[in-house]
């Protein structure tokens, strides 16, 4: 009898506890006492602001509920699957930059099966995947607040609220706002500062997702901001974890969650904004009115008579003098004071000295309040011609974000001189893997991982951001190796930006000797086709390791022209890097020589556009075989030079040699018959 009623007693707190999961729900009004699973940068602070992201750059944070969530019902009637319950949760939330206006990654509510998301990346990844593992199989859900517009997840705008299964992907998304009761639709900016609500509800029953977002001011809006039809248990799993993830990227940025409820089977318990915790005060504090009363005019006269005199004599020996003048205000947040790029680069000292260009030296440093490392490049620059448009351009390119692209963070101006401020490169430029001789090399599976790399950041530039950027100089010694050896285009000194169904302006010829176009030194107007004439010399530059014009005694080879007379011939793969000793793959170095030939084409019609390479690169299209009227770089210059308009072949039929003959500093390419 005693065991008897032991086992009923057990039996009946199993079912207990079985009814409380069924029927869990919390609120957090505030989360002192929640005892939130966090990693990453994620705190909760004394007074329970749940704190996801500060101003630590390029880290993630989590913070979940420690209780893992069954969503699926197993007992449902008449099925033969777990169908996803019907649940609610609200959240509130704000987003706050140290600059107005402007923010970096934003934040997400999600159901992980897991808490353990080490795999995950920062940046535009969230914290919740990463570039490989966005699959049917990570059973992740999310509800994201994004303020970044990333063209590499299709993102609508730089502010969105998106549903996200298995991706970040949105499956649908719609601009951060809200419908009040006259049915009107108000926009809201999610980066203002202000904290916000959110509510997700999901009907089980009717398989239908609702989305809702509206000012902590606001009662929750009859019409959701989005409603989308779909079945979660396709996509949930049990047990899953509840909550929130998020990233920081190069803007300072706080993420604050005030309180949060969750409920399965009815709504989630009302958030009190009364008893949330308060937002940290943004700005200045507010002035005293004491000062304002008690102290008499003639004590703030003598101040400022005594700060006057202090700011006269600090002037005289003022080490740091910039050039600022007022329209510079609105690039404000992207404007560094030059007393901390000298301090960070302990006075441009020569021991960080990372290289000389033609165009300036670029130097290693450390950012004093932030410890990021940066690369800052001097050029000079004459300040009366064309300044104020130089610098709109340099600010429009700090605007852009794509993972091979080396990050334009900012500038500074000072006398003369314009200092350009990068993301630091740990492995350095491109071109000393390939030319020094010292046994510091690439083989070739990195090397045509770095081609891919850079024609994607190459699409990118020409097609898929909101205006059209000319890089105007690519090459090798452009092309920076992060930690991880990914390839990043940088140095955008020379870059220029128009319009996308804009004619190019007619500009300085700049760039450097042997990628310049032929039609860019006869018109002037840099274009997307300019540039994939670079990029194919640069293809010709990685797989050969050589140089695109090689000075020798009495003569000069153009890359280009060598790996043409190759390619006619019939030896191609003799043009390789002897380096590799015969480990390649053949196939697809030969597809990398022939695109270079075809982006290097003389004649501007016939290159591909970038995303005609990707798809050859890719192997979704085959790339075409090179055309016999092929004209060699050297015989379009010198045709050019005698005014000629048609072409002649290049690749010359079988009993015609070709020969170069050089004269001083030039060089002419004749063909003979025999």
């Amino acid at each position: 009898m005693p065991v008897l009623l032991l086992l009923f007693l057990l039996s009946l707190a199993g079912a207990l506890v079985s009814s409380a999961d069924d029927g869990h729900q919390f609120a957090y009004q505030g989360f002192a006492a929640a005892n939130l699973t966090l990693d990453g940068l994620a705190t909760v602070m004394p007074d329970g602001l749940l704190v996801l992201t500060n101003f630590t750059l390029q880290t993630k944070a989590h913070a979940f509920n420690p209780t893992p969530l069954r969503f699926l019902d197993r007992t449902a009637p008449n099925s033969t699957a777990a169908a996803a319950r019907s649940f609610s949760t609200s959240f509130v939330f704000a987003i706050v930059s140290r600059y107005d206006g402007l923010s970096d990654q934003g934040l997400a509510f999600a159901l992980a099966p897991s808490t353990n998301l080490s795999t995950a990346i920062p940046g535009q990844y969230l914290g919740l995947l990463n570039a490989t593992n966005g699959t049917a199989s990570d059973h992740i859900f999310a509800v994201e607040l994004d303020t970044i517009l990333n063209p590499e997840f299709s993102d609508i705008d730089s502010n969105h609220v998106g549903i996200d299964v298995n991706s970040l992907i949105s499956r649908k998304a719609k601009p951060a706002g809200y419908y009040g009761d006259d049915g009107a639709f108000r926009n809201l900016t999610l980066n203002s500062q202000q904290p916000m609500q959110v509510w997700v509800d999901y009907d089980g029953q009717a398989r239908q997702l609702n989305v809702t977002l509206a000012p902590v001011q606001e009662p929750k809006p009859t019409i959701p901001l989005i409603s989308e039809a779909i079945d979660l248990s396709t996509v949930l799993t049990d047990p899953m974890y509840a909550g929130f993830s998020s990233s920081s990227g190069v803007v300072p940025t706080h993420q604050y969650v005030l309180g949060w409820s969750f409920s399965f089977d009815g709504p989630a318990p009302s958030l009190y904004f009364s008893k949330l915790p308060t937002l940290p005060r943004v700005g200045p504090e507010p002035r005293s009115r004491v000062l304002e009363v008690v102290l008499p005019l003639a004590s703030a006269l003598l101040i400022a008579a005594v700060l006057a005199v202090v700011g006269f004599f600090m002037w005289r020996r003022r080490r740091f003098a910039e050039v600022r003048e007022d329209w510079e205000d609105e690039f404000g947040p992207h404007r560094f004071a030059y007393k901390d790029l000298f301090r960070a680069t302990d006075g441009f000292n020569n021991r960080n000295l990372l290289g000389v260009g033609g165009f300036g030296r670029v130097y290693k440093g450390v950012l004093p309040a932030s410890s990021l490392e940066i690369a800052v490049k001097r050029v000079s620059h004459d300040s009366r011609q064309g300044v104020r448009e130089f610098v709109a351009e340099v600010v429009s390119i700090g605007r852009l974000r794509h993972r091979n692209l080396a990050q334009l963070l900012g500038y500074c101006r000072r006398n003369r001189e314009l200092l350009l401020v990068y993301d630091y490169m740990e492995n350095g430029s491109l071109d000393k893997y390939l030319y020094n001789r010292d046994g510091l090399t690439l083989d070739w599976p990195e090397r045509y991982w770095i081609i891919k790399g850079v024609a994607s950041s190459l699409l990118y530039l020409h097609e898929d951001w909101e205006q059209v950027v000319i890089h105007r100089d690519i090459k090798a010694s452009n092309v920076l190796l992060d930690s991880q050896m990914n390839g990043r285009l940088g140095d955008f000194g020379l870059a220029r930006l128009y319009d996308h169904g804009a004619d190019a302006q007619t500009t300085h010829v700049v760039g450097t000797m042997g990628y310049l176009a032929p039609e860019l030194v006869r018109t002037g107007k840099a274009t997307p086709s300019t540039d994939v004439f670079a990029f194919g010399v640069f293809l010709l530059e990685v797989v050969c390791g050589r140089r695109p014009i090689e000075r020798g005694d009495h003569s000069s080879r153009v890359l280009v022209d060598w790996v043409l007379e190759h390619y006619c011939n019939g030896t191609i793969i003799d043009t390789v890097d002897p380096r590799f000793m015969g480990r390649f793959d053949m196939d697809e170095v030969t597809l990398v020589l022939k695109l270079g030939l075809l982006c290097a084409h003389p004649s501007p019609n016939a290159r591909p556009s970038v995303r005609k390479v990707m798809q050859y690169l890719e192997g979704v299209q085959p790339v075409p075989d090179v055309s016999p009227s092929y004209m060699s770089y050297s015989m379009m210059a010198l045709m050019q030079n005698q005014g000629f308009d048609s072409y002649v072949t290049s690749c010359p039929p079988s009993g015609t040699s070709i020969h170069t003959v050089s004269n001083g500093s030039a060089a002419t390419v004749l063909l003979d018959g025999r």
